[in-house]
C-alpha cells in the first residue's frame, strides 16, 4: 500500500497549518488546523511532543480525528511543542507522518480545551426538551412565573410573541419562483413566511409547555404538523432558498423537542424524518459541499452551524448516529477555525451588520450548547473582545458610518447589535457594552423595531429578553469615558478614531480600512477607504444602499471601488467580482496606527488591492492624520510603471459646493469643508453626480439620493496628493491655513488651527 500522505499547500483561501513557530498562542490548548489531504483518507491521527523525536514518553496521541481540525481536551503545560499528524487508510493502517511543525505554549493563556466526543455529551439529558431549558429548568421556571407574573418579562413575550399566533391562519408552503429564477422581493417574502412559521412552532410550543396550556399545546403542534407536510425537497430546501431552509428546520427541531410528550409515536416518527432530512441538507452542503473546514469563507455556510446544525442535532441527539457526526463537527469549528471573520481583537471582516447577524446566531448557539452539555465557547479570547467591535466601528449614534454589506439602508444600529452588546455585558462583565445596549434601547421599542424587515425576519425580541433575563445576571452600565482615541483592529486591519465618543453632539467618528480579507463574501473593494461621522450625521459614506445580496445595486455599484472614498486610477479600482480567490488576493494592510500628542494617525497600503484591474500600479499608500479633534488632512501617495491618472472619490447625501480646488458638503447639523492642499501632478478637475453605474432605480425607489464627488488629476508616473477635510458644525466656522514647501525630494505641510500648527513631510520618491 501506498503510504505517502499528499500534503497541500494553503493559500489565502484555505485554512492554514496551524499552530507553527510564527504562531502566537492566545489560548491553552492549542488548536490543530491542516488542508486535508485526499477524499480518500477515513481520518486521521495527531500526535504532539515535547521531543522533536516524538519519543514515546513524551508524545500523545490523539484520534482518530474524523476532520482534519481539532482541539485537546486537556491543558498543556508551558514549553515548546512538536507536532505532526497522519491520515488513516484503509485496514486502518496509518500513512507517512506529516512535516514536523512546532509551537510553543506560554503560561496563564486562557484555558479552553473541548472535551473529547467519548465525554462530550455526558451531561446531557436524553429527555426532552433539550433546547434551552430541560424538565427540571421547567419545573423551576414555572414556579417562579406563579410567584412573579412579570418573570423574564414573559407577560411581554406571552402577549406580544405567543397569543397572535393562537388564532393566525396557518402559512400555506411558499410557491417556487416564476420559471424558478430567483428574485429578491420573493425570496425575502419567502423567508419571512418561514420565520413567522418559526415564531409560532416555538413560541406556542414553549408556552404551552411551561403554562400547560392545552390550547396552546394543540395549536403549537397543528402548526409543527403542517410544516412537515412542506416537501423537504421543494422550494423550502437549502438548495432552493437556504434562508426558508434554516428557519423551518430550526422550527422543526424547536417543536420536535418541546412537544415531544403531545406527539404520538407516528407522529414522533414522521417529524424526526422530516427534521432529519432537513438537518442533512445542510450538513452535507458545509461539509462535503462547501467544506468550510477547509475553505472557510462561506458566510451562509459557518452561520448554518448556528441556526440548523446546532438546534437540529441537540433536538436528534441519541436518536440517530450521524446527528453526533454533525454536531460534534460543528463544536469543533467552534472550537478551531470559528471565526474565520476575525481573530485576538474580536474584529469581523464583514461588517457590524453581518458581525450582528453571525453573532445573534452563535451566541443563541453557545447558550444552548452550554445548557445541553457544559461546554462554554464564551470563554474564547475572541468572544471576550468582540463587543469591542461595535463599539469603535458601529457607535450607537452614528449613521451609514461604518463598510461591507448592511440592510439597515441608513437607520443607526440596530435593536438586535444592541442585544447582542448587552449579551457580551452579560459574559464579560464589561459595563461599556451594557451602556451601548442602553443608548439604542431608549430610542427604540420593540414594535419600531419589528416594523422593520431586517429584524422581524430574523429574530423576535420578546423571546431574547425572556432568554436573556433567565440566563445572564444583568451588568450596570458604565460610560466609555475612556475609549482610546485609535482602535486598531489587528486581526481585520481596521481603524476607528474617535473625539467626544459619548457626546453625539460632539462626536466625531473616522473609520477606515485596508483588510488582508480583500474583497471576499460581504466585504467591498474599499481597502485605504475612508467614512466621516460627525456632529450627529455621515458626512462621507459608503454609496449606495445593500436592498439585497445580488441585485444591480449590490453587484454593479456598492461592492465596487467607485461607490467608497478612495482612489480611482485611470477609472479603474479594486477587484470587486465573484472570484473568491481573487478577492482574496485584492488585500490591503494597516502598517501602522497610533495616538500621540493630540493626533491620530493611520497609514494603510493597498497596492495589492488594485492589482487585478490596474497591474501597472507599484504602490498606493494613504495616510490620515486626525488632528486636535478637530480636522483631518489625508496623504495619497501613489507610483505606477506608466503614467496614469486618479480619481479622488467623496460620496454624500447632498448635492455639494464646488469652487477651484475646495468642496463643501452641508447637511443639517453639520458640514464638510474639503480642500486639495497639494497635488503633484497640477490641480484636479472636480464635478459632481448624482446618478448610478449600471444600476436599476426600481431597486431603490423612494430611498434618499446621494451625490459622488469625482477630483481627476492628469496623468503621471506618480502622485503626491494631500487633501483637508474639515468636518463643522451647520454655520460654525474652523479656520485651517495650510503652508505649503515644495522641495525636490520632499513636500513640507503646515497646517494652523487655534494657533496651534502642525508639520509633515511627504516625500516625492
Amino acid at each position: 500500500m501506498d503510504r505517502t500522505l499528499n500534503q497541500p499547500e494553503s493559500s489565502a483561501l484555505s485554512v492554514q497549518y496551524s499552530p507553527t513557530e510564527e504562531t502566537k498562542l492566545l489560548e491553552n490548548p492549542p488548536r490543530f488546523t491542516w488542508m486535508a489531504a485526499d477524499s480518500g483518507e477515513r481520518g486521521y491521527m495527531l500526535q504532539w511532543s515535547t521531543s522533536a523525536s516524538f519519543e514515546e514518553a513524551a508524545t500523545i496521541m490523539a484520534g482518530p480525528v474524523k476532520y482534519p481540525l481539532y482541539t485537546p481536551d486537556v491543558v498543556l503545560d508551558p514549553g515548546f511543542y512538536y507536532w505532526r499528524y497522519a491520515a488513516i487508510l484503509g485496514k486502518g493502517e496509518l500513512s507517512e507522518w506529516s512535516r514536523v511543525r512546532s509551537f510553543k505554549v506560554e503560561a496563564s493563556l486562557p484555558v479552553t480545551p473541548l472535551p473529547d466526543p467519548i465525554d462530550r455529551y455526558r451531561m446531557s439529558r436524553e429527555d426532552h426538551p433539550r433546547l434551552w431549558l430541560n424538565s427540571d429548568q421547567i419545573v423551576a421556571f414555572r414556579k417562579r412565573l406563579h410567584e412573579d407574573a412579570s418573570y423574564c418579562s414573559w407577560q411581554l413575550f406571552y402577549e406580544g410573541s405567543v397569543l397572535p399566533w393562537l388564532d393566525r391562519e396557518l402559512i400555506a408552503e411558499p410557491l417556487p419562483y416564476p420559471n424558478h429564477v430567483r428574485v429578491a422581493k420573493l425570496w425575502r417574502q419567502m423567508y419571512m413566511d418561514c420565520q413567522e412559521t418559526l415564531y409560532a412552532i416555538r413560541h406556542m410550543s414553549i408556552a404551552g409547555v411551561i403554562l400547560q396550556d392545552r390550547l396552546l399545546l394543540n395549536r403549537a403542534k397543528e402548526w409543527l404538523l403542517h410544516v412537515c407536510s412542506w416537501d423537504p425537497e421543494g422550494t423550502t430546501s437549502r438548495d432552493y432558498n437556504d434562508e426558508a431552509a434554516f428557519r423551518i428546520a430550526a422550527a422543526v427541531a424547536w417543536g420536535y423537542d418541546w412537544l415531544y410528550k403531545e406527539l404520538t409515536e407516528d407522529e414522533r416518527r414522521l417529524v424526526r424524518e422530516v427534521l432529519l432530512r432537513r438537518t442533512e441538507q445542510v450538513a452535507y452542503h458545509v461539509i462535503e459541499g462547501s467544506r468550510i473546514h477547509t475553505v472557510p469563507y462561506d458566510s451562509h455556510a459557518v452561520r448554518s452551524l448556528s441556526s440548523v446544525l446546532v438546534p437540529c442535532s441537540l433536538a436528534l441527539l441519541f436518536e440517530n448516529e450521524r446527528v453526533a457526526e454533525w454536531l460534534n463537527y460543528t463544536m469543533e469549528y467552534y472550537s478551531t477555525i470559528y471565526s474565520p471573520w476575525g481573530g485576538a481583537d474580536g474584529g469581523w471582516a464583514e461588517g457590524p451588520m453581518y458581525w450582528t447577524t453571525g453573532m445573534a446566531y452563535v451566541t443563541e448557539a453557545f447558550n444552548l450548547l452550554r445548557n445541553a452539555t457544559g461546554v462554554d465557547y464564551y470563554k474564547r479570547p475572541f468572544f471576550q473582545r468582540t463587543g469591542d467591535f461595535p463599539l469603535y466601528c458601529f457607535s450607537p449614534d452614528t449613521t451609514r458610518a461604518s463598510f461591507c454589506d448592511q440592510s439597515t439602508l441608513g437607520d443607526p444600529p440596530s435593536l438586535k447589535t444592541a442585544f447582542l452588546m448587552r449579551q457580551f455585558a452579560g459574559i464579560t462583565g464589561n459595563g461599556t457594552y451594557q451602556w451601548y445596549y442602553e443608548q439604542i434601547r431608549a430610542r427604540e421599542s420593540f414594535e419600531e423595531a419589528d416594523r422593520k424587515f431586517y429584524n422581524y425576519g430574523w429574530w423576535d425580541f420578546r423571546f431574547d429578553e425572556m432568554m436573556y433575563l433567565h440566563d445572564f445576571k444583568e451588568v450596570q452600565a458604565v460610560e466609555p469615558a475612556h475609549m482610546e482615541p485609535v482602535k486598531w483592529f489587528r486581526d481585520i486591519d481596521w481603524v476607528a478614531m474617535h473625539a467626544s465618543p459619548t457626546k453625539p453632539e460632539e462626536h466625531i467618528m473616522l473609520l477606515t480600512k485596508s483588510s488582508r480579507y480583500g474583497s471576499v463574501s460581504h466585504s467591498h473593494g474599499d481597502q485605504n477607504a475612508f467614512v466621516l461621522h460627525a456632529y450627529g450625521e455621515a458626512l462621507a459614506l459608503q454609496s449606495g444602499y445593500y436592498v439585497a445580496f445580488g441585485s444591480t445595486m449590490h453587484l454593479n455599484w456598492r461592492r465596487h471601488t467607485r461607490s467608497k472614498n478612495v482612489l480611482l486610477f485611470d477609472g479603474k479600482g479594486q477587484y470587486s467580482g465573484r472570484d473568491k480567490a481573487y478577492n482574496l488576493e485584492a488585500t490591503g494592510q494597516i502598517e501602522t496606527a497610533w495616538h500621540k500628542d493630540g493626533v491620530s494617525y493611520s497609514r494603510g497600503d493597498a497596492t495589492a488591492a488594485y492589482q487585478q484591474e490596474v497591474p501597472y500600479l507599484r504602490r498606493f499608500v494613504r495616510e490620515y492624520y486626525f488632528v486636535d479633534d478637530a480636522y483631518i488632512f489625508v496623504v495619497d501617495s501613489v507610483d505606477f510603471d506608466q503614467p496614469a491618472a486618479l480619481t479622488w472619490l467623496m460620496h454624500t447625501q447632498y448635492e455639494m459646493e464646488l469652487n477651484g480646488q475646495t468642496f463643501r458638503a452641508v447637511k443639517e447639523k453639520a458640514e464638510l469643508l474639503g480642500r486639495f492642499v497639494y497635488c503633484s501632478s497640477g490641480e484636479l478637475e472636480l464635478s459632481q453626480t448624482n446618478q448610478y453605474e449600471n444600476v436599476d432605480m426600481d431597486e431603490i425607489e423612494g430611498l434618499p439620493e446621494e451625490w459622488h464627488l469625482h477630483a481627476v488629476s492628469g496623468a503621471a508616473m506618480s502622485h503626491r496628493l494631500v487633501t483637508l477635510l474639515v468636518p463643522m458644525k451647520r454655520a460654525e466656522e474652523k479656520s485651517v491655513t495650510c503652508e505649503v514647501e515644495d522641495g525636490d525630494e520632499v513636500v513640507r505641510l503646515w497646517f494652523t488651527y487655534e494657533g496651534n500648527t502642525r508639520a509633515i513631510e511627504v516625500r516625492k520618491s
